[in-house]
């Protein structure tokens, strides 16, 4: 067996892309040529499992990543790892263990996906921004300091900040009609950097094929896309694919809120609504993006790109 990156969250937004790119970037190096790519998925018959599973140099494996022991990873031989966990309310708990496992089993580097950077604070209303500021802290203690790790804290994703737009066209060139308002998460002037997850998975892939990863140990990188966009510019390119002016507007629409699960917690839950607040205020522009994420790999997908890939779908 050969030693081992392990991408926690294959299949999902951004563990998708880390799988597609790192096999070629790893065979670039000369540290690094021979290590396997160990993709983790908790279905084997997940289409997107099944892609990766043809790419060479990736191996997939069946198994949650919650409850992973050292002993799992140590007999894997797991040497760095990438991870995005879900924001339920049980996260902290999961990924600690997660990362306390890794420690344990010696992985010598982990990168993580966080959240929107302006939100990752003590004192964040929306509770699962502040669960990522606890893990970067226990990550950046003392007793975990033998581990290297980077935490990504990306904007919104385009996929999602665009998605009701697109079904809106969709709908229209469906029916001809205008069947509701369009509801927007965005407000209607505030510019927001919105990014295309598969840029961050690429990211997160290059700094996982650093042969030497000192430089980018306890770092926390600011990811937006190249462009800004309002809710009004979301609106223009709904009229230019529909040929029409729409005739309903609802912006800062956080109503899909009440229809999530609450696991449990659902005043925990509704504390999401607080979330999108930084970006409407104006603080989660593509100008934070950090100068590390635009000298190894600069996001590309702009927010017209994401959308044309939206209406395709």
């Amino acid at each position: 067996m050969a030693p081992t990156i392990l991408v926690v969250g294959a299949t999902g937004n951004t563990g998708r892309s880390v799988t597609e790119t790192l096999p070629q970037l790893l065979k670039k190096t000369e540290a690094l040529f021979n290590h396997r790519v160990l993709a983790m998925t908790r279905s084997l018959r997940n289409p997107v499992a099944q892609h990766l599973s043809k790419i060479p140099g990736v191996e997939i494996v069946e198994k949650n990543w919650i409850g992973t022991t050292s002993a799992w990873l140590h007999e894997n031989e797991v040497v760095r790892v990438f991870i995005a966990s879900h924001n339920e309310p049980t996260q902290f708990a999961e990924e600690s263990a997660f990362h306390l496992a890794a420690l344990k089993a010696g992985v010598k580097y982990v990168v993580r996906i966080s959240t929107t950077a302006a939100n990752v604070t003590p004192d964040c209303e929306a509770y699962y921004p502040r669960q990522h500021w606890a893990i970067e802290a226990l990550l950046a203690s003392p007793e975990f300091s033998k581990m290297q790790w980077t935490s990504l804290q990306p904007n919104v994703f385009s996929t999602f900040y665009l998605y009701n737009a697109a079904e809106f066209v969709k709908q229209y060139l469906k029916t001809g009609k205008q069947g509701g308002p369009l509801s927007l998460l965005a407000s209607k002037d505030a510019p927001v950097g919105i990014i295309h997850p598969d840029d961050v998975g690429i990211f997160a892939a290059h700094l996982l094929a650093k042969e030497d990863t000192t430089r980018y140990s306890g770092a926390k990188y600011v990811l937006n896309g190249p462009e800004d966009i309002t809710g009004r510019q979301i609106v223009d390119m709904v009229e230019q694919a529909i040929g029409a002016k729409v005739q309903d507007v609802i912006y800062k629409d956080m109503s899909f809120v009440d229809l999530m699960p609450s696991h449990g917690s659902p005043e925990m839950v509704a504390t999401i609504k607080y979330a999108p607040v930084t970006a409407w205020e104006g603080e989660c522009t593509a100008s934070t993006t950090s100068k590390e994420v635009l000298e190894i790999a600069a996001p590309k997908r702009t927010p017209a790109d994401a959308f044309k890939t939206l209406l395709e779908n």
